[in-house]
């Protein structure tokens, strides 16, 4: 008899229900995520041969519990957190958490959903998954302190420092000045503090860029050759993706990553709107890749005109570029595969599924479908990044 397991996780403890082919529930438990208590949770598990583990949240709170049991050869399926929520509310009239409820949510969704993404390790994908990670984390640190120096050299300097300022320029600035008084001279010594942390956070992000390139060139990607996608962008594409496979068409990647357009008419009127769903990293990937390929004269500059020429707003051609963009990475994204695994048909690459909140294949509607290109229906190489 197959049976399912399903799980809410927490930090310290994780709640489970088990239930079979027919929903009926065989067994309840809660234990703690200590080495006693994961023991006893596993052998609890193990008395059913032919099981299943479902994890809330496999690229969040279930991570840690998630790989434990992948690492004790358990099947394990993610289960988004939105779609238990979902089955929480048609099973208790509201959406009232408790650890059981959420753990019989949780098993039901698997269940029910045949298309859930099952769970493997892929040392590589992890590895290129923390360092991107930290280099966005880099980023945002960065951004931090240049905000705190330049709210320092407004008061040292009439009109303050031009936005864009790099860490030699602002040395450079602090340099011309002396302060006498003490309010004066702490400002300084503040900012020269400042232009410090910059220069080595700077060091951080090329270190971290470095290796990142290396990890996706070595990996078999050619995504750094898509105009406006470097190490961080390519990493992180990679990182969240991880099978390209797992999307049975571009429609469905697009829904996944939130570039799709969601269907807003009313009456006569047709429109679409902009879709705040979706992995919200990929998103953001793509509209930089679209910020880059704006500011050159590229094919998706002369699409995004295009599209303004033909009634729409800048937002709405910003949105239709990026829908765009995400068919041009699918592309690119199978490509690889393909070529990997021509490459090394019995090798490990690809096939590998890294699981996110909202990795759940996704279903589309007629809103999801790719909106009209250029009048030329013959599909173009998007140009090389600029060096």
């Amino acid at each position: 008899m197959s049976v399912i397991i399903g799980m809410d996780p927490h930090k310290r403890s994780a709640t489970i229900e088990v239930v079979d082919e027919r929903a009926r529930v065989l067994a309840v438990g809660r234990y703690g995520t200590d080495k006693a208590g994961y023991a006893e949770m596993l052998a609890a598990g193990r008395k059913y041969a032919d099981r299943v583990w479902a994890v809330e949240g496999c690229n969040g709170i279930g991570k840690h519990i998630a790989h434990r049991l992948l690492h004790d050869g358990e099947a394990v399926l993610d289960v988004p957190a939105k779609l238990s929520a979902q089955v929480r509310v048609f099973a208790t009239g509201n959406g009232r958490k408790t650890d059981p409820v959420d753990a019989h949510s949780v098993a039901m969704v698997a269940l029910r959903t045949p298309n859930l993404v099952r769970v493997q390790l892929d040392p590589g994908l992890q590895v290129m998954g923390m360092l991107v990670d930290r280099r966005d984390e880099l980023g945002r640190a960065r951004t931090q302190t240049v905000n705190r120096l330049h709210r320092l050299l407004l008061e040292l300097f009439p009109g303050g420092a031009k936005q864009f300022l790099s860490a030699r320029q602002a040395r450079a600035l602090i340099a011309t000045i002396k302060p006498r008084d003490i309010v004066g001279k702490t400002r300084r010594r503040l900012a020269v503090e400042l232009i410090g942390e910059l220069e080595g956070i700077d060091k951080k992000i090329k270190t971290a860029e470095k290796d990142l390139k290396e990890l996706v060139v070595a990996r078999g990607s050619t995504l750094m050759d898509l105009h406006g996608i470097g190490p961080s962008g390519a990493a992180r594409l990679l990182a969240d993706v991880g099978d390209i496979r797992r999307f049975a068409d571009r429609d469905r990647f697009a829904s996944w990553n939130g570039t799709a357009p969601l269907d807003a008419s009313s009456g006569d009127q047709k429109r679409h709107r902009l879709s705040r769903a979706g992995n919200r990293r990929i998103n953001r990937t793509l509209h930089i890749m679209a910020v880059v390929q704006l500011r050159n004269r590229t094919e998706g500059r002369a699409y995004f005109d295009l599209k303004k020429t033909s009634g729409k707003t800048s937002m709405e051609a910003m949105r239709a570029l990026k829908r765009r963009l995400s068919n041009v990475v699918y592309a690119r994204m199978v490509a690889d595969q393909k070529r990997r695994q021509a490459a090394d048909p019995g090798g490990q690459s690809g096939t590998t599924l890294l699981s996110s909140v909202t990795d759940l294949t996704p279903e589309i509607g007629p809103s999801d479908k790719p909106l009209p290109g250029p009048a030329t229906s013959k599909p173009k190489p998007a140009l090389r990044a600029v060096s």
